[in-house]
């Protein structure tokens, strides 16, 4: 089992494994990639011990090897539909971003509550009234939602998509949901994030400023 540590540094390895794949590049060592990443060699070859891939001494590790291997065990080597709930502006963003193919998501349908969007075309597919909801994702096997409404609508939203079948979702709405255990539920919190960065941002600027007083000194 390859640990959540892990699954969260994958992505910034496929990144540049991809890079160096387009640079002609076929090996390469832990050692580039933990300088490349901020990491030590230590780290990276537990990382790869994941994947199942084998390095060799001197040699280092096939990069298409590793990108498949990565790929399969962040789950992205198969598209899987999902349908976006909330067509609100970061509904609007989200929708319009081709990345998400990269990692095997693809947005198949978009469903709001305001009768004045539906109909709307967003991203590669139109707006849909939140009574076809149910319907849909069971018709069309859907196991994936992302939410993308107001907190005050977030867990009635969450409530409808369990009901309908839904096995995982993808929160971004600012509210913590209430869910059965056996639902997935991942939450990106904007307000968090930028928590953090304003954070380390004040953090830097207090050492920069500290640093120059000495100098001054």
């Amino acid at each position: 089992m390859v640990s959540i540590p892990t699954i969260k540094r994958f992505p910034s390895y496929l990144r540049l494994l991809r890079q160096y794949k387009e640079d002609g590049q076929i090996w390469i060592s832990a050692t580039k990639l933990a300088a490349d990443l901020d990491l030590t060699a230590i780290q990276v070859r537990k990382d790869m011990a994941g994947t199942g891939v084998e390095g060799k001494p001197k040699v280092g590790f096939e990069i298409n090897a590793l990108i498949a291997a990565i790929t399969k065990n962040l789950g992205w080597d198969n598209t899987t539909d999902a349908v976006l709930i909330g067509a609100g502006h970061l509904g609007v963003a989200l929708s319009r971003y081709d990345g998400f193919a990269t990692y095997g998501l693809r947005i198949v349908a978009a469903f709001e509550k305001d009768p004045n969007k539906v109909g709307l075309p967003i991203g590669r597919t139109f707006v849909l009234p939140m009574e076809d909801l149910k319907n849909y994702i069971r018709e069309h096997s859907i196991n994936i939602a992302v939410i993308t409404v107001p907190a005050e609508s977030a867990q009635d939203v969450a409530d409808q998509l369990v009901d309908a079948g839904i096995k995982g979702i993808w929160n971004f709405a600012p509210k913590d949901l209430k869910l059965p255990p056996h639902i997935v539920i991942q939450r990106t919190d904007l307000a968090t994030s930028f928590a953090v960065l304003s954070a380390k941002c004040r953090r830097h600027f207090q050492e920069d400023s500290e640093d120059r007083a000495d100098e001054i000194d």
